[in-house]
């Protein structure tokens, strides 16, 4: 990418740093990394190394359990933050998730004196305030779905609104709605019975979407 382009790319993804970049605009060190998909980008109990800024790509945040398994928590792609990177360095401690992109992801590091500067400015220090309020409201979502819905609900949800066809293996499924492979696998046979869906390897297809819409509805 080139580094003169930079600036107006970041405008369109991020208004917020329109008060940035006319206050002296970025450091001279700081340019874009491009990674491919699977690579870890941070991980739990770690330093925050920097507030990630997302240019292309999509980077997926999760939780680990001792027993190894993992919850998706969200994800950030262009033009959004990172809350568990923003609150390591309000903080000044340990990452509490990891992040690992989904598909090859361009993104901007910025260092933890370059962010705590940024935040002196109010449009960017706003940015990132409304930034927790929306990811605290969806983590509490989350935690309602966890706490008070069946896990078949959850499961027919996460298969709506993604096209006929869906790219996935049951230990993705299983990851994001933080259970095992084991049970994702069962309930999907069960959908299969049912004839809601139609499974090959590392591939379902939705045979009837209103009737998982019915279940994830609890109907």
């Amino acid at each position: 990418m080139d580094r003169r382009a930079l600036p107006d790319q970041l405008l369109a993804l991020y208004p917020a740093l329109a008060e940035v970049l006319a206050a002296g605009g970025l450091p001279p060190g700081l340019a874009p990394t491009s990674v491919p998909a699977g690579t870890t980008l941070f991980t739990e109990h770690e330093p925050c190394k920097g507030f990630p800024l997302v240019l292309e790509g999509e980077v997926r945040v999760a939780r680990r359990s001792g027993d190894g398994r993992s919850m998706e928590l969200y994800r950030v792609g262009p033009g959004e933050l990172c809350l568990v990177s923003s609150a390591c360095l309000f903080r000044s401690q340990p990452l509490a998730a990891h992040g690992v992109a989904t598909r090859p992801t361009t993104l901007l590091l910025v260092d933890a004196g370059t962010f705590r500067r940024w935040l002196d400015l109010p449009a960017f220090r706003d940015h990132v305030m409304a930034l927790f309020a929306q990811r605290m409201a969806d983590l509490g979502a989350l935690v309602d779905a966890i706490a008070f819905h069946k896990l078949d609900r959850r499961l027919a949800a996460a298969l709506l609104g993604q096209g006929q066809e869906l790219a996935v293996t049951h230990q993705e499924l299983a990851d994001r709605l933080g259970t095992v492979r084991e049970i994702v696998t069962r309930l999907l046979r069960r959908f299969e019975r049912e004839g809601w869906i139609e499974l090959a390897r590392e591939r379902i297809r939705i045979v009837d979407s209103a009737a998982l819409r019915r279940q994830a509805e609890g109907l």
